[in-house]
């Protein structure tokens, strides 16, 4: 019986360097094909782009932000940063996240990715929302539980309210409540 050495296995990182080059080659290929994906148009999303003084709580203590958010990425994405208020109190927790808001529309989803001062660890889950009205209820399955941020737009006086919730053994807890209004005119 002839005996044959086990073949090596890829590691991770091999893998994981053939699937993003094929990933990449994929959508080098597209745009190569003129496929390039429409401008993404989103009239409710369009009212967040711009420059807003955000003013609230974050688990009982004042907040005060100013959110930037603009589009980006062939129209892709709204990227939004939002960072601690330079004439913000002194004792207030300093904060500084960038968010990436799109569309899915296979799933018929918005997607919202989140980036912040608190590391890997939270951006590694995705936000799925949806839309009902002038409501967006994004859904984060943290490892630590599902957590809730719910955007309102009110029109009559155009300005956004954002509600956030987590789940704390079994029962839904307030997070922050911000509200944001326009600067930027």
């Amino acid at each position: 019986m002839r005996q044959t050495s086990p073949r090596p296995k890829p590691t991770r990182a091999v893998r994981a360097s053939f699937l993003l080059s094929g990933v990449g080659l994929a959508a080098l290929s597209v745009v190569a094909n003129g496929q390039r994906p429409a401008a993404w148009h989103d009239d409710f999303v369009e009212h967040i782009v711009g420059t807003w003084k955000l003013e609230g709580t974050v688990m009982g203590k004042p907040a005060h932000h100013i959110v930037k958010a603009e589009w980006m990425m062939n129209h892709q994405f709204v990227q939004i940063r939002q960072q601690t208020a330079p004439d913000a109190p002194d004792n207030e927790s300093r904060y500084d996240s960038l968010w990436y808001l799109g569309y899915d529309d296979v799933s018929d989803r918005y997607v919202l990715h989140l980036i912040d001062v608190f590391g890997g660890r939270f951006s590694e889950t995705l936000g799925f929302g949806t839309r009902n009205g002038n409501d967006l209820l994004f859904i984060f399955e943290y490892p630590d539980g599902p957590f809730h941020n719910r955007w309102r737009w009110l029109p009559a006086s155009q300005s956004w309210e954002w509600h956030l919730e987590q789940k704390d053994k079994g029962q839904w807890k307030p997070f922050a409540d911000f509200k944001l209004t326009r600067k930027d005119g």
